[in-house]
Formats: C-alpha cells, structure tokens, sequence
C-alpha cells in the first residue's frame, strides 16, 4: 500500500495565508499535543511570515515560540519554510547570518528546513543548503512554480536537479498561487521522479479551486507527500482540507497514516477561533473563496490577504480589481519573477502604488530599484529596459552574486544592541528585522527589571 506523507499547514501556511499570520502561541498551545499524535508526517509551524508577525503584531519572541512548540512536539517533526539567502527578511544577508541562522533553528527544534529562492536563482540557496546539512537537518528544495513564457518543465527539472547536487533529501513543488494544473501536475511529478530519483512532496494552494483535483493527479503520479490545513483553516488562498484529502485518498486504498478521530477533534477547537477572526474582520471572506482569475494574475494565498489589508488601511478596498489586473504588467516589467516572498511583496506593492498614483511608477518602491540592480538575484526573463534604465540612472547592476558584496554582520549587530541581546537568537532577530526586534528587545529588559522591583518589594513586605 502506497504511503502518502501528510504536512499540515494550519499552524503557518493556513495561519498566513487566511488571517495574515496573526495566529498566537496561546492558541496554538492547547492543542499541539493532540496534533503531535495525529499521525502527521511533519507539521509546518515555523519560516514564512510567522517570525516578522511575532514580532510586529503579537509581541512574541519567534525563537521562544519555536522552543515552547517543540517542548509538545515529540513524535512529529517540525517544519520551517526558508527563503534562501534571504532567510526569513526581505532581503539578501551575509553567508555569516544565513548560517547562524540555521544552526540556531535547528537546535531550537525544527527537523525539516524547506528552503527556497523566489527566482529560482541557485546561486541563491548554496549556503542556505550547505548549512542545513551541516546542522543535520533534512534539507528540502523547493522549486517556485509558476506559469510564464519562461517557465517550463525543463526549467523546473533543472532546479531540482542543482538541489540534488547540493545535497537534498527531497523536492517540494511550491505552488504558491495555486497554478498547477492537474495535467501539468502529474507530468512534473513524474519527471521529477525520473529525472532527479528524490521523494516529491507537492504544495498548492485552493485559491483557483484548483488544488484538490491537481493532489489526486499527484498522488496517482506517484507523490510522495502533500501539504493540507485543518478544516476549519483551509480552502481559498489556503491549502485543501486535511480530512477532505484523508477520506479521498483512504477510499481509493492509500495509507495517510493519520488518526482521523485525532484531526476531527483538532478541527472542532479551531471552529470558535475562525470565528473569532471572521467577527473581527482579520479573515476576510474574500480569501475563502475561489477565483479562477488567479490563474490570469497569480495571487500567492499571503499576499492576497495582505494585500486586502493594505487596501483597507489606504481606505482603498474598492481598487483591488484593478490592482490584480495591475500584478502581472508589473510582473512582466520586471522579468516574470514568480509571486513568492519577497517579489510577492516587491510587485504587489509596486501594482498597488500604479493604481492608487493613476499613473504607473509615477512613484517607485526603492526594492523595484534593488530588484533592477540584481540585488535579489538573476530575473528570470529579460526585464524591461526602458524601466530599468529610467530607475537606475545609468548606475551598472552587479555582476555576479550580490550577497558576495556584502559585509559580516553578526559582531557589529552584537556590539549595536549591547546589553539588550541575550543570547545570538536576539542579534539574529534584530539584523532581520532591526526598527521591530530593538523595541520588543528593549521591552523585554525594561519588564524584566520591572518584575525584579516588584519581587523585591514583595519580599520587603
């Protein structure tokens, strides 16, 4: 009987993808022991959005959520998303930073380190990989797939094919919009097989309604694992349904090796929390639903729903049509990059600037001209000139690897912060995100010193 890996999303893809990341740990606590025994392959519950979030929005330290996960997580493995040089920022960072980072991730609890490049620029996920290897972790490679005149099978079976050379122990098709046509889906999976000989495990999301029919070609193709989200947090711009694709493939003979009166009882908690979201307005009933017009402009499920956000902030919400028609001229501008963090966020911010200005880079976000120079790697496409020529003023973009360009960040981070960082998961927080991780660094100490007084206090009493 053929095994089919399950990797459940709802604690970091379904959490991004439907309520913008704002899932915290008191919610998630209550729970993950009954998810640890729900027979999941691995559960995806760290990467992505989720470390920015912490710190933005839910006044978490991400290191220690990762730690307090694992304390529950004892027979299912952890499960992080990584944006190669990237790391877990929006930008590129020295080979010093890119591997702290993954040591400090996998001694504080993560197992398997999905690692990807938002152009599928390789040169972009070397040191990544490598020091994944080193920490002992499973290192999966993840192609960004996307739909362009320059992305094809070839180019993906090349993608996995350099991962292969740098070590992975699996591929992932990362389908971030939710593009993968059944069709298209079994032939990549089935190349993929031949061709690179590593287990493939298949990402997607529902946002075209596409998702479930593609998972059933993919496991007839011989598909070794696939991502779900719980019921209550799938479907839209999230993955499909744990227990619909369980009931599918149990029925046609597969073994998911989950315990489905395990996963029934999970959904049943996370009922009254989708509803708390839905009454507050962080989920928004747009990214329940389903449009196939993604397919024209290809919405990855986060950014839909920030975008949505960001709108609504701008007082705008009514110019989200004409933002989606904007994405993919912005896209073909810039070379077809694939919508992934952070070219997601690079060309949905720049659409939305076009619109809501009435005229298009009438203002330009400075990561337009980043982009240009190469700073984030090799387009995939030829990019426009007259754009880029107009945005770089004659400057040259680099040649070669710009994160070579970049200088050691770590002892300078350290000696900037002082006696705020505690230990190097604090400096490493604070070079990803420095204007967010100095004030909770900087709370942290001054409650610290506040509980101190007021046990001394207690204790003169």
């Amino acid at each position: 009987m053929q095994k089919i890996n399950f990797t459940e999303t709802v604690l970091r893809d379904a959490n991004q993808s439907l309520i913008a990341t704002r899932l915290p740990f008191s919610k998630m606590e209550p729970i993950l022991d009954r998810l640890d025994k729900a027979g999941y392959y691995s559960i995806e519950a760290w990467g992505g959005a989720t470390f920015d979030a912490c710190l933005r929005f839910l006044n978490e330290d991400p290191w220690v959520r990762l730690k307090n996960i694992k304390k529950y997580l004892h027979k299912t493995k952890i499960q992080m998303l990584l944006r190669g040089q990237n790391i877990l920022g929006y930008k590129h960072y020295h080979d010093d930073v890119v591997r702290l980072f993954i040591y400090k991730a996998v001694e504080n609890g993560v197992d398997i380190i999905r690692v990807f490049d938002a152009l599928n620029d390789m040169a972009n996920v070397e040191t990544a990989m490598k020091a994944i290897k080193a920490a002992g972790a499973h290192a999966q490679g993840a192609i960004s797939y996307t739909i362009s005149p320059v992305h094809d099978t070839g180019h993906f079976i090349k993608t996995a094919s350099i991962f292969k050379e740098m070590g992975a122990d699996s591929i992932c098709i990362k389908d971030m919009s939710g593009l993968i046509l059944p069709g298209v889906c079994r032939d990549l999976v089935k190349a993929l097989k031949s061709s690179v000989g590593l287990p493939v495990f298949l990402h997607s999301h529902c946002t075209t309604g596409i998702a479930p029919l593609s998972y059933m070609e993919a496991v007839k193709a011989g598909v070794d694992g696939i991502d779900t989200a719980l019921a209550p947090f799938s479907m839209g711009s999230s993955q499909p349904a744990t227990e619909s694709m369980y009931y599918s493939f149990s029925d046609m003979g597969y073994d998911t090796g989950l315990d489905i009166d395990v996963i029934n009882s999970i959904s049943e908690y996370f009922l009254p929390i989708k509803d708390e979201y839905i009454k507050s307005g962080l989920l928004d009933p747009k990214v329940l639903g389903v449009d196939a017009n993604v397919l024209k402009y290809q919405i990855p499920g986060g950014m839909l729903s920030n975008m949505i956000s960001q709108l609504k902030q701008q007082n705008a919400a009514g110019k989200l049509s004409e933002v989606l028609k904007e994405i993919p001229r912005v896209r073909e501008d810039l070379g077809y990059p694939p919508l992934v963090t952070p070219t997601s966020q690079i060309v949905g911010t720049q659409a939305v600037l076009n619109v809501l200005t009435g005229e298009r880079y009438k203002a330009v976000i400075k990561e337009v001209k980043a982009y240009l120079k190469g700073e984030y790697g090799k387009a995939p496409g030829v990019v426009n000139e007259a754009l880029k020529n107009k945005m770089l003023g004659g400057e040259k973009p680099y040649e070669g690897n710009y994160k070579d360009s970049l200088k050691p960040a770590l002892e300078s981070a350290k000696k900037e912060l002082g006696t705020l960082a505690q230990k190097d998961e604090d400096v490493l927080s604070y070079i990803l995100f420095p204007q967010i991780a100095k004030p909770f660094l900087e709370k942290r100490k001054e409650e610290f010193f506040q509980s101190v007084y007021k046990q001394i206090n207690i204790e003169g009493v």
